[in-house]
C-alpha cells in the first residue's frame, strides 16, 4: 500500500491536487474484509490525510462500533483522493483520473465486500449514474467474488438531522454488511 500512497502523494493528473493540503488515501486493516468507500475527502480530511475524521467521519466510526465492528479492523477510503473546492461533489474526470488508485487499493486488500457509502460511490463502481435510494441495501455481485453494497454516505444522515429512521436503517445496513463480510465463500 505504501506504494500507492507515494504514487497518490506525487498525482497531479488532475486539477484538483493544486489546491489539496494532503492527498488522503486511506486508512485501517489490509486484512479486512470489508472496504468502506465515500466520495471524496472534506476539509478535516485534507487537513489530517485521514479519511473519515470530520463530522461525517465521526458518525460513521459510531455507526460501526453500534454493530460491533472497529474502525481500525476495516479499511476506509474514498473515489478521489483530492478533496474536491468547496466540498462539491468529484467530476466523472477527476474520478477517473484516480480509478486505478481505488482498484489498486481493492486488490491489495482484496476485500469480500465493498461499502458504496452514498450515490457518487455508487455510481462510480456501476459505471453510470444512479441513486443511492434505488439500490441500498442490496447486494450486487461485483468483479470476481466480491460484494457491492449501496448505503447511506454518513454525512446523508447528518443533513436529515431529525430523521431517526435514516439512522435505524444505516445500522441495518451495516449488520447486513458484517453478516456478508462473515459467510463462507
Amino acid at each position: 500500500m505504501e506504494i500507492v500512497k507515494d504514487r497518490v502523494e506525487k498525482c497531479t493528473a488532475c486539477p484538483l491536487h493544486m489546491s489539496r493540503t494532503n492527498a488522503v488515501v486511506g486508512e485501517g486493516s489490509l486484512d479486512s474484509l470489508i472496504v468502506f468507500v465515500g466520495e471524496g475527502p472534506g476539509e478535516e480530511e485534507d487537513k489530517t490525510g485521514r479519511p473519515f475524521v470530520g463530522r461525517a467521519g465521526q458518525l460513521l466510526t459510531k455507526l460501526l462500533e453500534e454493530v460491533g465492528l472497529k474502525r481500525e479492523e476495516v479499511y476506509i477510503c474514498n473515489v478521489v483522493k483530492c478533496r474536491p473546492p468547496n466540498n462539491r461533489t468529484p467530476k466523472k474526470e477527476e474520478q477517473m483520473m484516480c480509478a486505478h488508485f481505488l482498484y489498486a487499493q481493492i486488490e491489495i486488500i482484496n476485500p469480500k465486500v465493498i461499502v458504496a457509502l452514498g450515490g457518487t460511490a455508487l455510481s462510480f463502481f456501476l459505471e453510470k449514474n444512479v441513486s443511492i435510494s434505488s439500490y441500498r441495501g442490496r447486494e450486487i455481485p461485483w468483479i470476481g467474488r466480491k460484494i457491492l453494497f449501496p448505503t447511506f454516505h454518513p454525512s446523508y444522515l447528518l443533513r436529515a438531522g431529525t430523521r431517526k429512521d435514516l439512522y435505524k436503517v444505516m445500522i441495518e445496513d451495516l449488520k447486513k454488511v458484517k453478516e456478508i463480510a462473515g459467510r463462507k465463500s
